[in-house]
């Protein structure tokens, strides 16, 4: 094999050259410069070498889908966004605790909003909820939405309920509302603060989710993490207006450090373990039902964060500290879950009742048991398939094809990752139940605030609340599986499958990003 060296000497041709005394001596002509081709090349590579493939791919893929999914979803069409951009408006204009409204229904949350946004809020409202028949397009008249998203953000403000986000810490909403009040510097109009909200989650999930792959730079694993962070339902949401956006990057972020330093069995840097004692504080109070993955931080040996003598008790300080800013949140959004039945429909408006469905899982767990089965046998195949992708309130499932593509690529990612032998098999356990419990509090959390009296399944489970624990989930099914694909010389190969899994991405968005566009469209 020849250096670099010797390949450029080789491409050098001898010639003779005459002297001033007629002599002849030998010189040699320069070969050509390196194309522009070559350079542009080795800087990728120098790129991905120093970055990680995963965390290079995850940033290009998700900047371009993630953009698109922002312009092309049309205002207040993600997942809640009306609530959720009233909750980040009201955090940006320092509303940090919940704020009781006047509703003549009943107990009502929210806070005040331009009424030049309400009007928009008002008419995506009526939009995606009287759709015409099919081939016809959801969006009944884009000129619509370009006349009222160019109208000048107005002083003049009015209540919005947003009960269901009401209950959210401001954790969630900060780079959102770093986006409104950017728009207010910037005199933007409607259609640009939006815009502007929307790419700031956008930014912040590339930035938490992107610093977590980096993490993984060195290990096969990165292309688990990576193919659960662009999954379409995560940069959909990313796209849009959600404090989903911020909660799936933090999650993220702590899985791919937890895998790190406990199934992997690495030490993290400084940075790697702020990042995490950060996010044991943060995760918990951007969604209560992830607070459990947050506390995992105690099972990682203290040397793996750097820690020795005394400092030993760090981490099991932060994850104590973000279970009590946990626990005093709750009690704070407390009185909003009285007002959450005015969700469903008129004549359910006051059949949900917290207390009395939590007397009824202490009193008679069987009833629960029985329900929740129930709900698994007519609703698990809806969640299944919004694990994938169920884009926004046009409730529109991703195509067969995007969700066989992603399955190949969690195939491949899972086939390819590292042995995760550094966690013990007593960790691995208390993983797997951590993950279960998680798992539990979600079907709790919404039989309690969601799901009416005596009613026959626990409403409002969705496939993309399972998103988050994906990753900690294989790895402890890596832990415990010694299976992996080898090429024809027993080697695990590495430039293969990552193209592999990045192409199976490419094509998953791209079938996502097109069924959304003609049906919403046309």
């Amino acid at each position: 094999m020849t250096t670099a060296a010797e390949h450029t000497e080789s491409n050098s041709t001898p010639a003779l050259d005459a002297s001033a005394d007629g002599s002849a001596k030998t010189t040699s002509v320069e070969a050509p410069a390196p194309t522009k081709t070559r350079s542009a090349r080795d800087f990728g590579t120098r790129i991905v070498t120093r970055l990680g493939g995963a965390t290079v791919a995850f940033t290009v893929l998700v900047a371009i889908f993630g953009g698109l999914f922002t312009v092309l979803t049309p205002p207040f069409w993600g997942h809640d966004e009306i609530t959720q951009f009233g909750r980040a408006y009201q955090v940006a204009h320092g509303g940090l605790l919940p704020q009781r409204i006047d509703d003549t229904r009943g107990v009502a949350y929210g806070g005040d909003v331009p009424k030049s946004i309400t009007a928009v809020m008002g008419y995506a409202l009526r939009d995606y909820t009287t759709n015409p028949e099919e081939p016809g397009s959801m969006v009944e008249d884009p000129a619509a939405y370009d006349r009222l998203c160019g109208a000048a953000v107005s002083d003049a403000t009015e209540p919005v309920w947003f009960t269901n986000t009401a209950a959210y810490s401001p954790v969630p909403y900060i780079p959102a509302a770093v986006g409104i009040r950017l728009a207010e510097v910037f005199g933007l109009d409607v259609g640009g603060m939006i815009a502007l909200t929307r790419l700031a989650g956008l930014l912040a999930y590339l930035t938490v989710v992107g610093f977590g792959l980096y993490t993984l730079r060195r290990h096969r694993v990165q292309w688990l993490a990576f193919t659960v962070a662009v999954l379409p339902i995560a940069v959909f949401q990313a796209g849009t207006v959600t404090a989903d956006t911020m909660t799936n990057a933090l999650a993220i972020m702590v899985s791919a450090l937890l895998v790190k330093a406990l199934f992997l069995g690495d030490r993290l840097g400084r940075v790697e373990t702020g990042a995490l004692l950060a996010a044991t504080i943060l995760l918990p109070v951007s969604k209560p039902t992830y607070v459990l993955l947050a506390m995992l931080v105690v099972l990682v040996p203290a040397d793996r964060l750097g820690f020795t003598g005394w400092r030993r008790w760090i981490p099991l300080a932060f994850a104590a500290a973000g279970g009590l800013v946990f626990a005093a949140w709750m009690k704070i959004a407390a009185p909003t879950g009285d007002g959450m039945g005015l969700m469903r429909p008129e004549h359910q408006w006051h059949s949900v009742k917290p207390g009395e469905q939590l007397r009824g899982i202490l009193t008679d767990p069987g009833h629960f048991i029985s329900v929740f089965g129930e709900s698994i046998a007519l609703r698990d195949e809806r969640w299944f398939s919004q694990f994938f992708g169920e884009l926004g309130f046009a409730y529109i499932d991703v195509p067969a094809l995007t969700m066989l593509a992603c399955l190949f690529a969690f195939a491949v990612s899972i086939g390819v990752a590292d042995r995760l032998s550094a966690a013990t098999f007593r960790r691995t356990l208390l993983v797997a139940l951590t993950v279960a419990a998680s798992v539990a509090m979600i079907y709790v959390t919404l039989y309690m605030s969601f799901t009416p009296v005596g009613y026959y399944i626990i409403d409002g489970v969705q496939g993309r609340y399972f998103v988050p624990l994906a990753i900690v989930a294989f790895a402890v099914l890596l832990r415990w599986m010694p299976l992996r694909l080898t090429d024809i010389a027993g080697r695990t190969p590495t430039v293969g499958p990552a193209v592999t899994v990045i192409v199976a991405t490419v094509v998953a968005l791209i079938g996502a990003v097109w069924k959304y566009y003609d049906i919403v469209w046309g």
